[in-house]
């Protein structure tokens, strides 16, 4: 099996090195007064009944397309309207179909907070995510280096946004500290792209219970949620059982009725 998150990543230097070409980190800078006041993620998830965080994503490494016309400033707003306590939108291009036009067309249509859901390997992306009006990032503990991830960790929160660290494995527990706002476990193998949802249960006794917790991947049923929110967990990110269908808006009304 092909590793897709080397690949990812690989692609991802040549194309933050493409995009610092055409706009400096400077100019990157000067924008940032601009930018959107932001909002707390993780209290959302914290104070949130249902802790959903609805995704926003066109396509996947191991699917293809999965809706490819989807356009933000429908389907956002409906998942907003539908409950859900957060979002996650991918802007990533060439593996997701996304980009940050997406977070900038979505904005300031709803009042919720914006998970900025891409491969962060460098502090020009969180200069990006704070200009076009994210609220949180995410960064992936088996795509960085300890170290890389705490600088970038801090950078983040030097320009107001949380950080939502993706662990695997026992061995990215080491990832985990004060820096950290919200620990994700995600139940996709992201070098073989295979899903297990129990990999969250596995990590939740491990995990420190005063954090908040978030299962990613492979979320399809509100019994799963209900497991998962008794195990510890407080946000849980659903995407593609959302974007499969005709009307994301309400199938997840539909997910958030049947979860009650």
């Amino acid at each position: 099996m092909k590793d897709i998150l080397s690949e990812i990543i690989a692609n991802k230097r040549f194309e933050v090195d493409l995009q610092k070409r055409a706009i400096s980190i400077e100019q990157l800078q000067e924008g940032i007064s601009e930018s959107p006041t932001p909002r707390s993620m993780k209290q959302a998830l914290a104070s949130s009944a249902s802790g959903i965080i609805a995704e926003f994503k066109r396509r996947s490494p191991s699917k293809g397309w999965i809706q490819e016309e989807a356009r933000p400033e429908e389907i956002v707003p409906s998942y907003a309207a539908a409950g859900a306590s957060a979002l996650s939108i991918l802007t990533d291009k060439k593996f997701f179909g996304g980009s940050l036009k997406d977070i900038r067309a979505a904005r300031p249509l709803v009042e919720i907070p914006i998970l900025r859901k891409d491969f962060i390997i460098d502090e020009y992306q969180l200069y990006q995510a704070k200009i076009v009006g994210a609220d949180a990032v995410l960064l992936i503990a088996a795509a960085l280096e300890l170290e890389k991830c705490n600088e970038l960790a801090e950078k983040a929160h030097s320009l107001g946004l949380e950080v939502l660290l993706e662990i695997h494995n026992t061995e990215e527990l080491s990832y985990i500290n004060k820096k950290i706002d919200m620990i994700g476990v995600n139940n996709r193998n992201l070098g073989t792209f295979f899903t297990d949802v129990e990999n969250s249960f596995r990590l939740a006794e491990q995990l420190p219970q005063d954090s908040v917790l978030v299962s990613e991947s492979g979320i399809s049923n509100p019994e799963i949620v209900k497991r998962l929110r008794t195990a510890g967990f407080r946000g849980f990110l659903i995407g593609e059982t959302l974007m499969k269908t005709e009307h994301p808006g309400e199938t997840l009304q539909n997910f958030l009725q049947a979860m009650q």
